[in-house]
């Protein structure tokens, strides 16, 4: 769309907020931080394309997900500016964030089956520490849920 037709006819921030669910607030919010890149009509109105719409769902869905506005900008900085991405440019900007996802949800998957069990956190107050973790042998390893955070119980035969 060219500049001075979506000056006109883009959408206004009421309407994009309608579509996306978000507050005009966090709209301007995210404009402020470079998300979003609206026009001005002339009298200082702000006016988004509709590719917009996407981009702001794709904040909201990244922020619920854990992300952080920096990593959001970085990965929105992938796709054009001078044209609606399309659906090889979000597919590219996806496979930033799948390593990312993939190492979460198996973080995720790790602590729901370790969480009712020992994780390594060296507090040997069940009894079955004394197998898991005997005499706290895994704080050779650091500080903090070893397990959860990605040392095993076969680590311990490498601690003798």
């Amino acid at each position: 769309m060219k500049r001075s037709t979506l000056q006109t006819r883009g959408i206004s921030i009421g309407e994009i907020a309608a579509r996306t669910g978000l507050a005009a607030s966090a709209i301007r919010y995210y404009d402020s931080e470079g998300l979003v890149h609206p026009l001005r009509s002339d009298s200082g109105q702000r006016r988004y394309a509709r590719a917009d719409i996407r981009r702001l769902s794709f904040i909201m869905i990244a922020q619920s997900m854990g992300f952080s506005i920096a990593q959001i900008r970085a990965a929105l900085a992938t796709l054009p500016e001078n044209r609606t991405p399309t659906k090889a440019d979000w597919a590219r900007l996806s496979k930033g964030f799948r390593k990312d996802l993939d190492a979460r949800i198996a973080q995720m998957q790790m602590l729901r089956e370790k969480l009712d069990g020992c994780i390594g956190c060296g507090c040997l107050s069940l009894s079955a520490c004394r197998l898991y973790n005997p005499k706290d042998r895994i704080k050779a390893k650091g500080t903090g849920p070893r397990y959860l955070l990605g040392n095993s119980a076969q680590e311990l035969d490498s601690l003798n």
